[in-house]
């Protein structure tokens, strides 16, 4: 198993470095449904700091910042674990692959460590990266915040022209009420007379 592999499913999330679900599930050759529930089985090995699920922001934004698309439709945000999280899996998932896939991972998760900490990257350069990150952030939510406003136009509009037509309909009908012609009944037998002076 490719070690550079296993670095390019390693995401930061919350300020810490973690593998998703899925990625693991694929690593260690089970179906993510299984590997969840041999999770679910073990919930005090997995405290919030081993293991957290994304909101739907966070999945959203990795998707777009990493093009994980992969996960298709899937039906539930998915599960974050941690370096102390992927280590506490391999006494869960007994077997020779879990071993070895495990050892691997370790590894991974120590040498993007050690990158990190060889990085070139300065504290004003993080900081203007987080500026920058926020600001776009910002303007992604006026954004949201844009288009709901226009939703709500769009809505008063569609009922403002509903109520017009309405209106225009009703003075039709009153316009074509008093144009037409009403016939009078008349009744045939009654003779006017006329009295005598």
């Amino acid at each position: 198993m490719e070690p550079t592999l296993i670095e390019s499913k390693i995401y930061e999330i919350r300020g810490q470095r973690v593998m998703l679900d899925k990625d693991l599930a694929d690593l260690y050759a089970v179906e993510t449904k299984n590997l969840n529930k041999a999770v679910k089985r073990n919930p005090d090995r997995f405290p919030p700091d081993f293991m957290f699920q994304l909101t739907e922001e966070e999945f959203n934004h990795l998707r777009f910042h990493f093009g994980t698309s992969s996960w298709g439709g899937s039906r539930y945000m998915p599960y974050a674990f941690t370096e102390q999280g992927v280590a506490m899996l391999s006494g869960i998932l007994r077997s020779p692959i879990a071993v070895q896939v495990n050892i691997n991972i370790m590894r991974a998760f120590v040498k993007v460590r050690q990158y990190a900490f060889s990085s070139p990257i300065n504290q004003a350069e993080l900081l203007q990266l987080k500026e920058q990150i926020k600001l776009i952030l910002s303007r992604q939510s006026e954004m949201d915040d844009d288009i709901e406003s226009l939703n709500k136009d769009q809505e008063t509009n569609d009922q403002l022209f509903e109520e017009i037509i309405k209106s225009i309909a009703d003075i039709n009908l009153r316009l074509q009420l008093k144009t037409t012609k009403l016939d009078r009944i008349r009744v045939k037998g009654y003779l006017k007379y006329e009295s005598d002076k």
